[in-house]
């Protein structure tokens, strides 16, 4: 048995071609999606289309309770960008979804934490960065699932982190990283950058080998340059450079200079 797992898609429908390609040529049984799929200055409705027609189980993510806004919160620039973008086939598919599912006896999906769509699971925010979760964090996090897997998406950083939830019992969490956008910035709870390095499209293969549960995550080079410059064409140059470098940083004359990164 062999699932692939994608994530944060974010509107870039040539990674997820190109993923989906890639994950076909290694005989994956089922493709998941965990979330935050359409929001963000690139193709929106596209990729909405694609993924419906292509009939993968998904998740929502809090982007996706964000790009509805049924609860009359704003919506930040990338998720109303999507939302003019989307007609009522599309919405009606977002309002489908839910963020967490018990996809099988052994395996939990969710987007950010089994209880929220918004959370981190397996990474802390501290200081200008994130950093691996620790075990207690985990545990308040988990909120009482037992289920041996659980995968999540939303931080966008690929992952796999083992829990040994008793003596014998061990659980095996992890993310797949981001389909979509490599880096990103955001300002709650303060300032902080999400960089994975390289442009390459995320994702991960969960198989049955062995007698044992096994992750192996992968990178994916994909035509960036044409959702880079869609990007500066909708006045987002800030996307455009996450999609070109994995970066969020520029370094000129050897300062370091934040992007204002818009990522809602």
């Amino acid at each position: 048995m062999k699932i692939a797992f994608i994530s944060d898609i974010h509107g870039n429908l040539p990674a997820l071609e190109a993923v989906k390609k890639d994950i076909l040529r290694r005989g994956v049984d089922q493709i998941v999606n965990l979330g935050d799929s359409l929001s963000g200055p690139s193709l929106p409705r596209e990729t909405a289309q694609f993924i419906m027609a292509e009939g993968w189980y998904s998740l929502a993510g809090n982007h996706e309770r964000q790009i509805l806004a049924e609860d009359g919160s704003p919506r930040g620039a990338s998720d109303a960008y999507a939302y003019e973008q989307l007609t009522t086939i599309e919405l009606d598919w977002i309002r489908s979804l839910t963020h967490c599912h018990q996809l099988s006896d052994e395996i939990l999906i969710c987007h950010g934490t089994p209880r929220s769509d918004v959370a981190d699971f397996l990474e802390t925010i501290e200081g200008s960065a994130m950093r691996i979760a620790r075990p207690n964090e985990i545990n308040e996090r988990i909120g009482g699932e037992t289920a041996p897997i659980i995968v999540c998406g939303h931080s966008h950083v690929p992952r796999m982190i083992k829990r040994h939830a008793g003596q014998s019992d061990e659980q095996l969490l992890f993310n797949p990283g981001s389909v979509g956008l490599q880096a990103y910035a955001a300002d709650e709870p303060h300032y902080y950058a999400i960089e994975n390095g390289s442009p390459d499209a995320r994702y991960a293969i969960l198989e049955w080998r062995n007698g044992l549960w096994q992750v192996d995550f992968h990178a994916v080079a994909y035509d960036f340059e044409s959702m880079a410059q869609l990007a500066q064409t909708r006045g987002r140059d800030d996307w455009a450079r996450a999609l070109r470098t994995g970066y969020m940083v520029i370094l000129f004359e050897g300062i370091i200079q934040r992007l204002n990164f818009s990522f809602i």
